[in-house]
């Protein structure tokens, strides 16, 4: 089955696996490079959302995927993100890229799941695909050409 959306919890994944604190709080969030173009090519493909629990760094999360033309949902971390995941999508068409132990009653309910090569431990061990790259250093786009060739026989580099 093709799958029809892309859900990509932000936090590791998208972003790198640290937050930078001050003494006011939360203050920055690093993103990598090419992630977003890889993300624009694969849209033509797939509709593609992004999550976070992050109450605190939320903006910056929220600003940055905006940014890149996407839309971003604030799921409290009080409610199940496969519950939320299965009331607002088809689950067995969804391809979920996540990195934390969190994730792992969504990796084994989807039709394909992608972890980061930093993610926790034990995703690893419940996700079709791993990338190479970690979080914030160009996962998300490994992420994305692995998805085209799997799925739609194509590459990042088709779109040049």
């Amino acid at each position: 089955m093709i799958p029809k959306t892309f859900i990509i919890d932000v936090d590791g994944t998208l972003s790198c696996e640290y937050f930078v604190y001050s003494d006011k709080g939360k203050k920055y969030k690093l993103f990598g490079p090419d992630d977003s173009d890889a993300l624009k090519i694969l849209n033509k493909y797939l509709n593609i959302y992004f999550v976070s629990a992050d109450k605190r760094g939320f903006k910056i999360s929220e600003k940055r995927v905006l940014d890149m033309g996407f839309k971003i949902f604030l799921v409290d971390k009080n409610i199940k993100r496969l519950e939320w995941l299965k009331k607002n999508y088809e689950i067995k068409n969804l391809i979920y890229m996540g990195d934390s132990f969190t994730d792992i009653p969504v990796f084994q309910s989807v039709n394909y799941s992608i972890t980061t090569n930093n993610s926790f431990y034990l995703c690893k061990k419940f996700v079709n695909y791993s990338t190479r790259h970690s979080s914030g250093s160009r996962s998300l786009a490994e992420a994305c050409e692995h998805i085209l060739k799997k799925f739609f026989k194509k590459s990042l580099l088709d779109h040049l």
